[in-house]
């Protein structure tokens, strides 16, 4: 991955992980509930449960470019439509919120990494997500594996920093949120509309 494609994808994953979603959502929850060092735990569930998703999608689109190279144009352009689609029901969906009522019982570090990584992996729409957003940064003349690591440790990267941010501010993010939430997504969903209407066009 050349550097001018690995600065597109890195503004490209930031805007996604700032975009609702169930793991920051999880990581407000916690950070709220159990403080910044017990979030840790969610959070790097969290991105280990990325990496895997983005492993599954990525080999899997490398199966496809075995067979062909058209089918790497078709995902792109595919995959651009279901960004585009994406970005609209970000942009209309409500604003994330957070109350806590009652003092949270304890639990432990192993049982919040189980629940991070849970929510990446068992999230229907993460595969498809990456599945769509993915081809439009692959190289097929070089190493997939390679790329694999650039792509996921990235964007691990940005969202174990993310959801550092969410998790350490929970407090004030929550009523930021329901203040500017809804402006917040149209923020966003206007990023994913972007890249989906960008992307496909560099060839």
């Amino acid at each position: 991955m050349d550097l001018n494609t690995w600065l597109i994808y890195l503004f490209a994953a930031t805007g996604l992980s700032l975009s609702p979603g169930p793991n920051g959502l999880l990581a407000l929850t916690h950070g709220a509930l159990h403080g910044r060092r017990k979030a840790l735990y969610t959070i790097f569930g969290g991105a280990l449960g990325f990496i895997a998703v983005i492993a599954l999608s990525m080999f899997g689109i490398g199966a496809l470019l075995r067979a062909s190279l058209t089918w790497l144009m078709i995902m792109k352009w595919v995959g651009g439509a279901y960004l585009v689609w994406l970005g609209f029901q970000v942009w209309r969906s409500a604003p994330i919120g957070l109350e806590v009522h009652d003092s949270p019982e304890s639990r432990s570090g192993w049982s919040l990494f189980q629940q991070g990584a849970l929510s990446a992996l068992t999230n229907p729409k993460g595969i498809i997500f990456f599945a769509a957003f993915l081809p439009q940064f692959i190289d097929p003349a070089r190493s997939l594996f390679i790329q694999f690591v650039v792509m996921a440790g990235t964007f691990a990267a940005i969202e174990i920093a993310t959801e550092l941010v969410i998790a350490s501010m929970a407090h004030r993010i929550s009523p930021w949120l329901k203040r500017v939430g809804r402006r917040f997504n149209h923020a966003c969903g206007g990023i994913f509309v972007a890249i989906g209407v960008a992307l496909p066009l560099r060839g």
